[in-house]
């Protein structure tokens, strides 16, 4: 998946943003077998000001979050608990937008006592199934999403974050 990264936070320099969200993406493309070489989206990498500033604009939630994540278009399924069709490489190449945040990544990591990179893997995954279209608002969406994320983290050799959070 061709992840074009804009970095607005000289911090994310001292990590390997680009390898860990290739690699994750890679993972996410060959476990949905997507082709991931058709598929794009833009990554920006900024600090807990710019994100809380964009997840007031766009969710009137004027406080940081970890990763927020606009899709090109909508592609949620209609039925909760199933997971939306693929996209249609024809049409929907380019999957949307991601922002990142270098202060809540890092905090929710070290309170977790989770390798940074293994925490940034997981949020890159979770924002790319969003703008495929998983969500998790309803119970049995956040089930379906969630084992997603944990199948793909366990083939990267990456511990269940869910079990780490609830300990």
């Amino acid at each position: 998946m061709n992840l074009d990264i804009l970095t607005e936070d000289d911090r994310w320099n001292d990590v390997d943003l680009a390898s860990v969200a290739k690699r994750a993406a890679a993972a996410l493309s060959a476990h949905l077998g997507l082709d991931a070489s058709i598929f794009s989206a833009d990554v920006l990498a900024c600090n807990d000001a710019r994100i809380a500033d964009l997840n007031a604009e766009f969710r009137q939630k004027p406080t940081p979050t970890n990763v927020l994540s606009w899709p090109s278009e909508e592609r949620g399924s209609e039925v909760i608990g199933d997971a939306p069709e693929p996209p249609d490489p024809r049409f929907e190449a380019e999957l949307g937008d991601i922002a990142i945040s270098f202060d809540t990544c890092q905090k929710e990591a070290i309170e977790s006592h989770i390798p940074f990179e293994n925490h940034l893997s997981h949020l890159i995954i979770h924002a790319i199934l969003h703008l495929l279209g998983y969500d998790h608002v309803e119970g049995e969406d956040a089930a379906l999403m969630e084992g997603i994320e944990i199948a793909i983290l366990e083939k990267m050799g990456i511990q269940n974050p869910y079990e780490l959070s609830a300990t």
